[in-house]
């Protein structure tokens, strides 16, 4: 049975400086939805890190608030929490497969995003996976958001090798007399 197998769990994030991290969650079914949160909650402030929570309808409302969010905001990463239990119509497809998408997209963007957004065939196994002292998604989505902020704080400073400037770089130009100028 897949819910009793060990998985190996990565070493929490280490930072010199704070971290603020939006958590975006639908509470469409509400206890879920805060077990979820309760979970990111924790991984966060054992962390060092801030955070703010913000709700949406649904699960397809997430990456939208997301994309908004880091548009006119300073947070180092985003959580995605939510859950879809599958029912009769092929809905459950729809939003699993568009808010999963949608998050992806936005991360291959780089933002730093872990997507908790439960996708269950019925209630016992979101109860289970949402549960802070079970299998703590929401804990595992925080902690996935900080490894990738972890990350981006490493190579953020860095600039591309040989052929590549910064665009703050100013441009030499071949063949000038007086020295290199400056395009």
């Amino acid at each position: 049975m897949a819910g009793h197998e060990q998985h190996y769990i990565m070493p929490r994030a280490d930072f010199d400086k704070p971290v603020k991290i939006a958590i975006v969650v639908s509470p469409y079914y509400k206890d879920i939805a805060d077990n979820l949160v309760a979970g990111a909650m924790a991984e966060i402030e054992a962390a060092g890190g801030t955070f703010e929570v913000i709700e949406m309808p649904g699960a397809l409302e997430i990456p939208t608030a997301i994309a908004i969010t880091d548009a006119r905001s300073n947070f180092d990463g985003y959580v995605a929490l939510g859950c879809v239990i599958r029912g009769e119509t092929t809905h459950y497809d729809t939003v699993c497969n568009d808010s999963s998408r949608a998050i992806q997209l936005l991360g291959l963007q780089g933002l730093c995003i872990g997507n908790g957004i439960l996708t269950v065939e019925n209630r016992p196994q979101a109860e289970v996976r949402a549960d802070p002292s079970e299998q703590n998604k929401g804990g595992g989505a925080a902690a996935a958001a900080l490894h990738l902020v972890a990350l981006t704080r490493k190579w953020g400073a860095q600039t591309k090798g040989v052929g590549f400037k910064a665009p703050s770089e100013a441009i030499k130009l071949a063949g000038a007399d007086n020295g290199p100028t400056t395009a």
